[in-house]
């Protein structure tokens, strides 16, 4: 099985020095457009969502004044403090993201990282933003179109229609790629914080004393008021953080500055207005916490306020698509997900890519997500849940950098480290009440998702090894095919999963053809724990003697894998190579579970082999000429 080999830390020779491309402004410009348009929506529904009947809340200022503190200071703990402060500063070479965190840490530690949690707890933080990645579109879609209820209860048949409609179409141009349109993102979220701002100022200047609100006594006052009600209403309260994890997870596109700067000085107050804002029409209009967010402007700019909520939700939706594209080719390369086939969408943006089967199956769960759930407020326990067990997982992933790579004094640390648990914890649990009003579905979604990811990566380690039993010496074997097998002219290239290994192909070809070329290069693949590696990184080339060589081809986990390409530049193994003179013989298994050995489950193993058919062919995957390709066949028993 031809596939790529994430890289021992210790092999690690690259450094990277690829950073966003720009200046200041026009990066902070294009991080509205993409980091902060999930956060950027939130005004749409999580104010309404903690008026849910079930909170018992009222409309009055010990509530009202709570929630607007308790969203202040969620973005001052949990946002700015927390993500901004901290875990913006554990980058793996300018990337974020649980994956590149994951990286970093195996990177930095080596031998001495954590066993076996750390993985899980990456990959389940992957498999829970996949669930992210089905909700934010739908909810962020409908939420926007429910503002036509607003305008006429006509409209209200039609709702869940116009938002499927919105949303294929989104879908469906995927794979003519954003890089016309995306130019427009940064401008339009620009304009659309600006309005909601300017929608929050003109209730706060009818009603200025909900700038007390801010005062963190409210919080007190609120949870003595109602206790366990004040409590329930955390589930509600995250729905303002929701995105939080995007300032992270897109700092390799934009860079940490731009982002500090898009939240500090535009998103926190732009938002933080709107919820005052929205607040204070309340205390003045009880009536209108139906749909607070478009009741905030007359009737004649609802319809202009609800074209350009859209559009902040379609570039929401479109950012977390994005996302996915991005993470599954992360997780490809760090061998967590069968290969699958990747179209780059634009010539000058190497981030611009467009997977197919990410895009369809997002497509059909979002659109099943629409068609069950109906309303925006529905869908929210599911999303709440989604986010905060993203946020658990990232807080306990960056203290073991704190703690382990940058050494932190122990007492400075604990604080944060108690802080951020706690209240994470705290809207966990809150979340976990909802359980069976939809919050089981990113549990449910992230246990498939992490069933999969978790299945091939331990499937790729039992086949190599079943490959590798009673393997010849590298060694051994060329001195004996040099001496008794017949050479033709040309190069032959094998792949192979391991640099120590022999191919399965080449044992394959010298049993069937009997013979060997005169140049013999065993390549392997490998991805290293860094988004790029520098050009003079990328080969290692061995001579193995009578006429083999072992090449190494070295990626980031953000790169584009071209053997063909990197194998022209290599000058150090012979004459130089010419494509239509070398054949590239890859090894095709079929795969067999079988009880007989030790391995995994039979029904792992059965969904592994499922997995392994229908991947995409190396021959596609490393882009080799396909008129010079040479499969070669075996049965493993796994």
């Amino acid at each position: 099985m031809e596939n790529t080999k994430t890289l021992p830390p210790a092999a690690e020779s690259a450094t990277d020095s690829h950073s966003p491309q720009g200046s200041t402004s026009a990066l902070t410009l294009g991080a509205l457009g993409v980091v902060f348009g999930d956060i950027g929506t939130s005004p749409l529904y999580a104010l309404q969502a903690t008026l849910d009947p079930r909170y018992h809340l009222g409309v009055n200022v010990t509530d009202l004044y709570g929630i607007v503190s308790l969203i202040f200071w969620s973005f001052v703990f949990v946002v700015t403090v927390k993500y901004v402060f901290i875990v913006m500063r554990c980058d793996n070479h300018g990337e974020g993201g649980s994956l590149a965190l994951y990286a970093l840490i195996k990177r930095m530690l080596g031998a001495a990282a954590p066993k076996g949690w750390l993985l899980i707890f990456a990959l389940f933080a992957t498999a829970l933003f996949y669930a992210d990645a089905m909700l934010t579109p739908a909810i962020s879609v409908i939420s926007a179109v429910e503002g036509l209820g607003v305008v006429s209860s006509a409209f209200q048949p039609y709702i869940v229609w116009i938002a499927l409609s919105i949303l294929i179409g989104l879908f469906a141009i995927q794979r003519h790629g954003t890089h016309r349109v995306g130019r427009f993102f940064g401008p339009v979220m620009l304009v659309y914080f600006a309005t909601i701002a300017a929608m929050g100022v003109v209730h706060i200047v009818d009603y200025p004393q909900v700038l007390g609100a801010l005062s963190p006594v409210h919080l007190w006052g609120f949870f003595a008021a109602h206790p366990f009600y004040s409590f329930l209403s955390l589930g509600a309260v995250v729905y303002a953080v929701t995105g939080a994890e995007a300032l992270y997870a897109d700092m390799g596109h934009f860079g940490r500055k731009p982002i500090t700067l898009a939240w500090l000085s535009i998103a926190m107050p732009a938002l933080m207005l709107n919820y005052m804002g929205q607040a204070a029409m309340l205390l003045r209009n009880p009536a209108f916490a139906d749909n607070p967010f478009f009741h905030m402007v007359p009737p004649s700019l609802t319809i202009p306020l609800l074209v350009i909520a859209t559009l902040a939700t379609i570039i929401a939706s479109q950012a977390v698509i994005s996302g996915a594209f991005s993470v599954t080719q992360q997780a490809i390369q760090l061998g967590f997900i069968p290969r699958m086939q990747i179209l780059h969408t634009s010539s000058q943006a190497k981030g611009q890519i467009y997977l197919p089967v990410i895009n369809w199956a997002l497509a059909t769960m979002v659109a099943l997500l629409v068609v069950t759930f109906q309303h925006s407020a529905a869908m929210l326990p599911a999303y709440g849940l989604a986010v905060v067990g993203t946020m658990l997982i990232t807080t306990l992933m960056q203290y073991i950098v704190v703690f382990r790579i940058w050494r932190a004094p122990l007492w400075r640390g604990a604080i944060g480290f108690a802080t951020f648990i706690t209240v994470d914890l705290l809207f966990l649990a809150s979340g976990f009440a909802k359980l069976f009003e939809g919050a089981w579905f990113p549990i449910l979604m992230g246990l498939v998702i992490f069933t999969l990811l978790t299945t091939w990566a331990k499937g790729r380690r039992i086949m190599r090894d079943r490959l590798d039993e009673g393997a010849m010496p590298l060694s051994a074997f060329i001195a004996s095919a040099a001496e008794s097998v017949h050479r033709v002219r040309g190069t032959s290239v094998f792949m192979s999963a391991t640099p120590d290994s022999i191919p399965a192909a080449l044992l394959h070809n010298l049993k069937h053809n009997q013979v060997l070329h005169e140049r013999i290069i065993l390549l392997t693949v490998q991805v290293a724990g860094v988004p790029h590696v520098e050009p003079d990184a990328r080969s290692e080339v061995t001579v193995l003697g009578d006429g083999f060589f072992r090449v190494v081809l070295r990626y980031g986990f953000m790169e584009e894998i071209d053997i063909p390409r990197d194998l022209a530049g290599i000058s150090t193994c012979g004459e130089p190579f010419n494509m239509m003179a070398t054949s590239f013989f890859l090894g095709r298994q079929k795969l067999i579970a079988s009880k007989q050995r030790p391995g995994m489950a039979l029904w792992r193993e059965q969904l592994f082999a499922w997995m392994s058919k229908n991947s995409e062919s190396a021959m596609e995957f490393f882009k080799l000429p396909t008129n010079r390709v040479v499969e070669l066949g075996s049965q493993v028993q796994i």
